[in-house]
């Protein structure tokens, strides 16, 4: 069935939302978690952790901060998707979009644990009748629920990208590398976050299967999110 000019303008629209949005996703999850996670918490040193948070209070509310503009855009992309791909298969793209949100409420959850770092690192009163260790032991606590929770979502974020990447597929416009890109990052993130979740013993596996599913997993969506912003929805030229 030919598609509307008003239609391929509403597409436009919402590739150019979802575009735009898996940018600053993107920078935000490389500030967030790239830069200021990976920088402030030490793994297996609750002491390193606690004075990295104390002493850098600003930054990782910044972190905080970023991760709610992931969350935000998260549900932006969810709805421009749908609007994109709904011509293409509208039952599955509606399924698509509401995985997405799935994910979206999970990672909230799991940034709630964060929140309780920053109120654990405040020198407040309620906090006076725990030791330091004891402290320092919640906060890596929190942090390993915020990782879990947020590693748990990711599960329903690969159902998400297999649904885009296989609805992707049957596009005559979206190119195929793409979409296969899509359907590989799928297979990473449902792969490593339901071996993290249930065989963790399994570090060496876990960490071969992220080599693997390196590129895929950067490249896919972000590597769609730049198509649809420069060529998605677009008016044919003879139009």
């Amino acid at each position: 069935m030919a598609i509307s000019v008003k239609e391929l303008s509403y597409q436009r629209k919402s590739a150019l939302t979802a575009g735009t949005s898996l940018i600053i996703m993107t920078l935000a999850a490389f500030f967030s978690y790239g830069f200021v996670h990976g920088s402030l918490v030490v793994q297996g040193d609750a002491s390193a952790t606690y004075n990295n948070i104390v002493s850098s209070n600003n930054l990782f509310k910044g972190e905080i901060f970023g991760w709610v503009i992931i969350m935000i855009t998260d549900i932006l992309v969810a709805w421009a998707f749908y609007v994109f791909l709904e011509p293409i298969n509208k039952s599955l793209s509606l399924l698509g979009a509401w995985l997405r949100l799935t994910y979206t409420t999970i990672l909230g959850i799991a940034i709630l644990n964060l929140i309780f770092v920053l109120l654990l690192s405040r020198h407040t009163n309620y906090l006076s009748s725990f030791k330091i260790e004891q402290i320092q032991a919640l906060m890596m606590l929190f942090f390993e629920a915020f990782e879990s929770i947020w590693s748990i979502g990711l599960i329903i974020f690969g159902g998400h990208l297999l649904i885009v990447g296989y609805v992707a597929f049957k596009s005559d416009s979206i190119p195929k590398v793409i979409s296969i890109l899509l359907l590989l990052a799928s297979i990473g993130y449902i792969t490593i976050h339901l071996s993290k979740t249930f065989l963790p013993q399994y570090d060496g596996v876990i960490s071969v299967l992220n080599l693997a599913f390196t590129i895929p997993m950067i490249v896919g969506e972000l590597g769609f999110g730049i198509w649809l912003l420069f060529r998605g929805g677009k008016l044919p030229k003879n139009t």
